[in-house]
């Protein structure tokens, strides 16, 4: 492997159309399965100031196997907080950084004054996860200084490695939340679910007033977002929420498709544990037709017809649907976005579902910037096709489904109506496909050939699972790509079969 810059063509790959379960609308998909692993993060030094990029390039459609869209509803896992806390002035980090064992990051941070992103540390460091004997501390404008709050241990946290050279959207930045809701009154005690369930519902900016300590709060029903309603949730980087493998964290459900503008912001916020239980069960059939559900999407978070940004989180230990040709998301889902969703500074590790290990999307944008996928795996298996020869008897999904899912290992990206995937400054490690399915790494299938995929200064290796790359011009991207697009384009990333 090495790095590489250079783009070819590809031959065209004829595509195949299936019904997406949601919405009564046919798609064209090649090869659905997905799968992925865990990972953590841990910023870098800064680049400047944040100015926008560009969507990248798309996908297409045609090829290996087909696949459904994933759809339904989600749930999510916690993740530890670390010691030492990120100060800066106007930024996440700067002089003072976090401290402790097992701290949040070393000097500096991720956002630094005037919106950039400078610093000489990064966040997310040390072996004790995100939060340890250290704390998230206060400083002028930073998020953390000298003293600051203390939280023995913490869930891992692996340092992010990458570092996108590009500068940011302007979505990136943090939201601000001087006007807030401010959930509890200064202790644990009183940050409750209740208080947040309500907050939630409502909608707005929400913030929490739990201590100076890491605080986790266990999540008992899925807490459910509105669709008309612009919200943004900090944790502040003390605050876990936890599914405790039992249910969804957050579930965004619009009756629209593409059109609506409401957009949910979560920053600063670790979640575990969340967990969907599909209920669509697909009717029994010899192998190989498609077993398993067709619901149960989403294993944190499931989203329609919104948009989501992600700053600064950690996602783990959450699951959506385990097996299924169209079913998956085992951290995010998001379907039917406008404008997708945007993913920065974030660590997704040992997240699992049936396909998307990590984050599904179906048409939806992803991009996703300076973060981590490790360890998270898809579960499905023998990919997803539209076969009346191998399963004649039988249809599901208006089709001869054929394959349980499987496909993307850690991010899955379906449909068409040029929305693309871009990756810029992403490490995607040891995430797994399921047997006999696609994409250990990154799986994306654009029906309609409108849509593009872009890798800038990312690393993706150590990933398992099936692989190809049709496109209708750009470079092959690799063994841990399952892609058909528009164009593909790789600058100074270094991807696994890649020479």
């Amino acid at each position: 492997m090495q790095k590489v810059g250079a783009a070819r063509n590809d031959k065209d790959l004829g595509a195949r159309t299936m019904t997406w379960a949601m919405g009564a609308c046919l798609i064209v998909l090649a090869a659905c399965s997905s799968q992925v692993n865990d990972g953590g993060a841990t910023g870098g030094t800064g680049l400047g100031g944040t100015a926008g990029i560009g969507s990248g390039i798309g996908s297409s459609v045609g090829g290996m196997a087909g696949g459904g869209g994933l759809g339904g509803d989600g749930q999510a896992n916690t993740g530890g907080s670390g010691a030492g806390g990120a100060t800066g002035s106007g930024g996440r980090a700067g002089s003072g950084g976090a401290i402790g064992s097992g701290g949040d990051a070393a000097t500096g941070g991720t956002m630094a004054a005037g919106g950039g992103r400078t610093g000489t540390g990064g966040a997310l460091a040390g072996s004790g996860g995100r939060t340890g004997t250290g704390g998230a501390l206060a400083g002028s404008g930073g998020i953390g200084g000298a003293g600051g709050s203390s939280g023995a241990g913490g869930s891992s946290a692996p340092t992010i490695a990458t570092q996108c050279s590009t500068a940011l959207p302007a979505g990136a930045a943090p939201v601000d939340m001087s006007s807030a809701t401010v959930i509890g009154t200064g202790t644990v005690a009183s940050c409750t679910y209740s208080q947040l369930n309500a907050a939630v519902t409502k909608g707005g900016n929400i913030k929490f007033n739990c201590g100076a300590t890491p605080v986790t709060i266990a999540i008992t029903s899925t807490m459910v977002l509105p669709t008309g309603t612009n919200t943004a949730i900090d944790g502040g980087n003390l605050i876990t929420l936890d599914g405790q493998n039992a249910v969804q964290i957050m579930n965004f459900s619009h009756a629209d498709f593409m059109v609506n503008e409401t957009r949910v912001t979560l920053q600063h916020l670790t979640i575990v544990n969340g967990k969907t239980t599909p209920k669509q069960v697909i009717p029994t059939a010899p192998a190989p037709c498609s077993q398993g559900y067709n619901d149960g999407e989403g294993g944190a978070i499931y989203m329609r017809d919104g948009n989501l940004t992600v700053i600064d989180c950690v996602f783990s230990g959450n699951q959506a649907a385990q097996i299924g040709p169209d079913t998956g998301g085992g951290a995010i889902y998001i379907t039917g976005s406008k404008h997708g969703a945007l993913i920065v500074g974030s660590v997704f590790t040992g997240n699992s579902a049936s396909n998307a290990g990590a984050v599904g999307a179906l048409f939806a944008e992803l991009d996703i910037y300076d973060s981590l996928f490790s360890n998270n795996k898809a579960t499905g298996n023998g990919a997803n096709s539209d076969d009346a020869t191998k399963c004649p008897n039988n249809i599901n999904n208006g089709q001869h489904e054929v394959g349980s899912g499987g496909n993307g290992g850690a991010i899955y990206q379906d449909g068409g109506s040029s929305t693309n995937v871009v990756l810029c400054g992403v490490d995607v490690e040891t995430n797994a496909a399921g047997a006999n399915a696609f994409g250990g790494g990154v799986f994306m299938t654009s029906n309609d050939f409108t849509g593009s995929i872009t890798v800038m200064d990312s690393t993706v290796i150590d990933n398992t699972g099936g692989s190809w790359t049709q496109t209708h011009q750009g470079p092959a991207l690799g063994t841990a790509f399952g892609v058909n697009a528009k164009s593909s384009a790789i600058v100074n990333s270094t991807l696994q079969g890649v020479k």
